[in-house]
Formats: C-alpha cells, structure tokens, sequence
C-alpha cells in the first residue's frame, strides 16, 4: 500500500485496488469518483448521506488532492466513463 498520508491525509494509493487511483484511506471509494458524484450536482450533505462512514474532514482531503492533481482525476473520470 502506497499511503500518501504524509502530504495528504486520509488519501491512498494502492497497487491492485481500484487500479491503484487515489481513495478515502481505508476504502476503496475514489477520489476521482466522488468528483463525479460532485459535478453531477450531490452537495458534501448528500454525499456524507450516500456514504455515511465519511466525515467532512474526508471530503475536505478528497476536494483538495482533487483540487492539486486534476489531470489525473480528469484522466480517470474519461477512463472510467469509457470503460
């Protein structure tokens, strides 16, 4: 497991799982995914609702290593919309 905790709390990467895309620590939610779900209009209320074991400080580290690595999160996004 590759964790990135030290520069982004609560994100990890790890080989063989979700193709080794950056998600919540400890689950295999993306974080390109909840990018998505975002764009398609769920609020950080509908989204804490959909997947009750997050906390706000979750979201808050997804939107930020969102915010820094877009390419990849648009990378995945075309990946995963195309498959």
């Amino acid at each position: 497991m590759q964790s990135l905790s030290n520069t982004w709390p609560g994100i990890e990467k790890t080989p063989g799982i979700v193709g080794g895309d950056a998600c919540i620590t400890d689950t295999r939610i993306p974080v390109w995914d909840l990018v998505q779900y975002r764009r398609l209009g769920a609020t950080d209320a509908k989204i804490l609702e959909a997947y009750p074991q997050f906390t706000a400080i979750n979201l808050a580290n997804a939107w930020h290593y969102a915010d820094i690595y877009q390419a990849e999160i648009e990378a995945a996004i075309c990946e995963n919309e195309a498959a």
